[in-house]
């Protein structure tokens, strides 16, 4: 097995039994997360490519780039995935958000504020899965993704970065 190189990106392996970096995600592991978690289909990830660059920091891409490849950024952060739980980031949950189904947590406008600005919450009434969860508004008619929430024992904790949070 070759080691992973910080310094560069390097495109997910499409399965496992492709792996050339221990422990590092395959394209398919990453796409059943998305679709086991939240229910987003797996055809929304069609057209994007997927890049660790690190160690578990997943980026996701919409096009084709030779690989390995050594730049600062190529697409956006979507995921953390060498840690106990893989953690979508706040970019993912306000892209792809919208195309969830599962695990979709729907705030009023009070937690809704509270949540953008970074504050947990007690939300007892959840009666869904615990652990990370896209954190929902509805806003003109439309449910909108806000961003990652992390939810355990009755506690809506936002994820909502501090440089991003706001007062609403």
């Amino acid at each position: 097995m070759s080691d992973n190189d910080g310094q560069r990106f390097d495109r997910l392996p499409a399965t496992a039994a492709e792996r050339s970096v221990e422990g590092r995600a395959s394209r398919e592991e990453v796409i059943d997360y998305f679709e086991d978690r939240f229910g987003i289909a797996s055809e929304t990830f069609a057209d994007y490519t997927f890049w660790e660059k690190g160690a578990g920091k997943i980026w996701i891409y919409a096009g084709e780039a030779p690989t390995p490849i050594e730049i600062e950024a190529i697409g956006m952060t979507c995921l953390r995935t060498r840690q106990e739980h893989w953690k979508p980031t706040t970019d993912f949950a306000q892209r792809f958000g919208q195309y969830a189904t599962d695990c979709v947590i729907e705030l009023d406008r009070e937690q809704a504020r509270a949540f953008a600005a970074g504050e947990d919450q007690d939300l007892e009434w959840w009666d869904g899965d615990w652990g990370y969860l896209i954190a929902a508004h509805e806003l003109a008619g439309d449910l909108k993704p806000l961003g990652i929430g992390l939810y355990v024992h009755g506690e809506l904790r936002s994820m909502v970065p501090k440089g991003r949070q706001r007062d609403i």
